[in-house]
């Protein structure tokens, strides 16, 4: 028995085979239906990696709205986006100035964002290792994190109440009020 590759619900013969024909993956009707409502700029490209992932572990989101624009995939634990490109990314200036500063926005909030060519998606041998790749980002992404929360934890610390810089300051404080 097949099982929906989003939600993991059991497909009988008939939803199974229709939804491989169709679509090429096992999905439930209600999720064969969220496929139908992606808006057209959803590529099949894209599609197929998500589900890749997915099937991987990895925690993606398809079409995730960052408040600013639609990015491809999403995989906002890893703060990791990646966008996946036609060839009309690679042919117009506007078009790759428009990428660039997509790129730079997100990077602003903290996410880091990678560019997937369709081209490197169609050929199987290549998706193969992009996915070890990306897998590979993800994780190092996810370490990098926890890095980030530990600085961050180690920053919030209270200063040692007897060291000599944190008597000092509160001796300029006590001082400066007194004024």
């Amino acid at each position: 028995m097949e099982r929906c590759c989003e939600c993991g619900a059991s497909l009988s013969d008939a939803v199974a085979d229709y939804s491989i024909n169709y679509f090429g993956l096992p999905l439930c009707r209600t999720h064969q239906d969220w496929i139908r409502q992606l808006p057209d700029s959803t590529t099949n490209e894209a599609i197929t990696l998500y589900f890749t992932l997915k099937q991987k572990g990895i925690p993606a989101e398809l079409e995730k709205y960052d408040g600013h624009k639609h990015i491809d995939i999403a995989i906002v634990n890893a703060r990791l986006n990646i966008e996946v490109d036609g060839g009309h990314h690679n042919y117009s200036s506007k078009q790759a100035l428009a990428d660039l500063q997509r790129t730079y926005f997100s990077l602003q909030k903290g996410y880091y964002t990678i560019r997937i060519p369709n081209s490197l998606i169609k050929d199987e041998n290549s998706f193969n290792e992009a996915v070890v790749y990306i897998e590979n980002l993800y994780k190092e992404r996810l370490k990098q994190k926890h890095q980030w929360t530990a600085v961050r934890k180690q920053r919030r610390k209270k200063p040692e109440t007897n060291s000599i810089g944190y008597l000092f300051g509160r001796l300029f404080a006590w001082v400066f009020r007194l004024r």
